[in-house]
């Protein structure tokens, strides 16, 4: 279940889709970035666009990703130390490249890591399915509140209105009488 968390925390949610970025799987698999990159590239046919994708430096800055320089190590060439080429952004996979990549990684430990990245991606669905069906909930619990409102002032009205009416009957037979007395 640690490790289901684990996973959760390296999804990102870039242009639209849940991804994890290449240096965290690498890390997850306990291979360099740069093998896995390479066994990606080696197999490229496998990784269409909605698999895989390189991103931006805007797309990473915006996802506010903190990338230390032990995990991008591996995707370039040492002598760039002060800044990264743009060759070397890193690649997004969706839950679909993570499938995918469990048929070019062959290792045990990249087996069982996929099974477990899989159950988080699930974990991470669950969750948001869950989040849309409270929001629903919350919507309809809304409404009803809304129609209940109206009601409620169409019975405060009609309170008043007979609470008017006893105070007039009270107050006709609470006056003083004129007229013939016997």
């Amino acid at each position: 279940m640690q490790i289901i968390k684990s996973i959760q925390s390296r999804i990102y949610e870039i242009r639209g889709e849940r991804v994890m970025l290449d240096f965290d799987l690498a890390s997850l698999y306990e291979v360099e970035t740069r093998i896995l990159n390479q066994a990606v590239k080696r197999n490229i046919q496998r990784f269409p666009d909605d698999f895989m994708f390189q991103l931006t430096n805007e797309e990473l800055q915006s996802a506010r990703i903190e990338i230390n320089k032990r995990d991008m190590s591996s995707q370039f060439v040492m002598t760039y130390s002060s800044r990264r080429p743009t060759s070397a952004l890193p690649f997004a996979f969706t839950e679909q490249g993570v499938a995918m990549l469990s048929g070019v990684l062959r290792s045990e430990k990249a087996i069982n890591m996929n099974i477990a990245i899989m159950r988080a991606f699930v974990d991470v669905r669950k969750i948001l399915l869950r989040q849309n069906n409270m929001n629903e909930q919350l919507l309809e619990i809304k409404e009803r509140l809304g129609e209940h409102d109206v009601q409620l002032n169409e019975l405060y009205d009609a309170m008043d209105n007979l609470l008017d009416e006893k105070i007039a009957q009270l107050k006709w037979k609470d006056r003083e009488k004129i007229g013939f007395k016997i």
